[in-house]
């Protein structure tokens, strides 16, 4: 049988600490949260791998692997006062993490079984401070913005301004552009009513669905 108190110890040593993360709110929210939880039963035994995990039934939507999504975390500089939009919530392991480091969360997902699943693992752990919404990933969610920090779990194409302009003033966005190996993340905060954005560091993470760029056609 698995041990997975012992798995989620290795991934934060072997994983976490290796690859600069050192925030030690994000170390123990990730060293406490059953990454198990949040991964289809036939999947359990790679729940700590350091990879991308499918979620759903067709494998296209997945988990961030560890250290990609601490690291991502770690740029947001999440406060223990901030509203949080977790855009990609997938069966919600992102928004239980940053739960544990906000004051309240909302998950954005635009698979509605994704969505019941996020719900109700979030309720199985006991978390109260979050909640997860069905809804276009690409238009965030206007009801409850703006937001402090908005994270963009998994990568994009390109990133649309209706989501950089529900950040609050002085707030932070997270997302990893572009594709492979060749993705980047990079931080957007938004000062004077302008949004800028600078390169933190090389990821690869799994594409989010709608946020292609529109085809060019050539005449």
């Amino acid at each position: 049988m698995v041990n997975f108190a012992e798995q989620r110890t290795l991934m934060v040593d072997n994983q976490l600490r290796t690859n600069d993360i050192t925030d030690l709110r994000i170390i123990d929210a990730m060293g406490m949260v059953p990454r198990e939880k949040f991964v289809p039963e036939n999947l359990l035994e790679l729940a700590y791998i350091d990879e991308d995990i499918a979620v759903d039934e067709k494998g296209l939507r997945k988990m961030l692997k560890p250290h990609i999504f601490g690291r991502m975390v770690q740029l947001a500089d999440i406060t223990a006062r901030d509203v949080v939009l977790v855009v990609g919530a997938a069966s919600g392991y992102g928004v239980a993490i940053v739960s544990y480091l906000a004051e309240a969360v909302v998950g954005l997902e635009v698979d509605v079984a994704l969505s019941e699943a996020a719900s109700a693992n979030l309720e199985q752990l006991g978390i109260e401070n979050a909640a997860v919404i069905d809804g276009d990933l690409t238009r965030g969610y206007v009801a409850d913005a703006p937001y402090d920090v908005i994270l963009v779990n998994g990568s994009v194409e390109e990133l649309p301004d209706e989501l950089t302009a529900q950040l609050k003033e002085e707030g932070r966005l997270v997302v990893v552009e572009g594709e492979s190996n060749a993705g980047v993340a990079r931080l957007y905060t938004k000062s004077g009513g302008n949004v800028s954005s600078v390169f933190a560091f090389n990821a690869h993470a799994s594409a989010l669905p709608g946020f292609e760029k529109p085809e060019v056609f050539e005449f």
